[in-house]
């Protein structure tokens, strides 16, 4: 009885992961297709990957993704390692409070969080372009790194902290020297988190994006409007690529991070 339910259960597993993943290997199948029709396959090719390094629509809009995520992910790690920090140090009620306001943005559909930005940069007549991507990214972003930072935080407990003080060292010695390299694996994982979530983002950045701002995403959607290409499945495939080696990097961090355990 037991065995069955097992392979029940396994098997309802294993088709899960094939309807989530079975459309991603078919793109990245299909961006290998010497031709131009997704429907058929005439052979293994390389050109559609070539032929994107000589699009310079393609790579203004690589550098347009890389810039912004770049300075987004700083901006939003920063921001939000300081509010981990300084909430850890709050009450109970207040913490829990801004705890609250802070996670806020990690439930709101991103196309009201989009929306909201839109019209907050239009009554403060801000220019739609870069930076208002970039400030869109990092409001999105501090909540996911006060989370993680917080969670590393509550492992570390107050111990060492303390016994940094007691041996003379003042509260900025102590978050020098002790607080923020215990949080370094965090600290990273948040960065190289945020980064992939800026580079991968699509419906804040068509709200808040302006002219001569267009990133890969919002670039991969104006081509697939025209039709799915092999170039679109190749640019694609790219991204996720790029996105699952900065996840698992990121979880590499974070689980190093899990791991550690200081002595006493």
């Amino acid at each position: 009885m037991k065995a069955g339910r097992y392979r029940l259960l396994s098997g309802f597993s294993w088709g899960v992961l094939l309807f989530l993943y079975l459309p991603i290997g078919v793109l990245m199948l299909y961006s290998f297709n010497q031709s131009r029709i997704n429907a058929v396959w005439s052979g293994f090719t390389w050109k559609w990957y070539l032929s994107l390094f000589d699009n310079r629509q393609v790579l203004e809009a690589l550098g347009n993704s890389l810039t912004i995520a770049g300075i987004s992910s700083v901006l939003a790690t920063v921001l939000g390692t300081a509010a981990a920090i300084a909430l850890k140090h709050y009450g109970r009620r207040w913490r829990e409070l801004l705890n609250g306001l802070i996670y806020l943005p990690i439930i709101i559909p991103d196309i009201l969080m989009g929306l909201s930005l839109l019209a907050l940069f239009s009554q403060l007549h801000l220019t739609l372009g870069k930076a208002t991507i970039i400030l869109a990214h990092v409001t999105f972003s501090i909540p996911f790194v006060v989370v993680l930072v917080s969670a590393r935080l509550a492992d570390m407990g107050i111990e060492l902290e303390e016994a940094a003080q007691d041996l003379g060292a003042s509260t900025w010695k102590t978050l020098r020297y002790v607080t923020l390299p215990l949080l370094t694996p965090s600290i990273v994982a948040s960065l190289l988190l945020t980064f992939t979530m800026s580079l991968d983002d699509f419906v804040v950045s068509f709200f808040v994006a302006g002219p001569n701002s267009t990133t890969l995403p919002l670039y991969i959607y104006g081509l697939v409007k025209r039709g799915v290409s092999p170039e679109v499945n190749a640019l694609s495939t790219l991204m996720i690529v790029c996105t699952v080696l900065l996840v698992i990097a990121a979880e590499l961090f974070r689980r190093k991070d899990s791991r550690f355990t200081p002595d006493l």
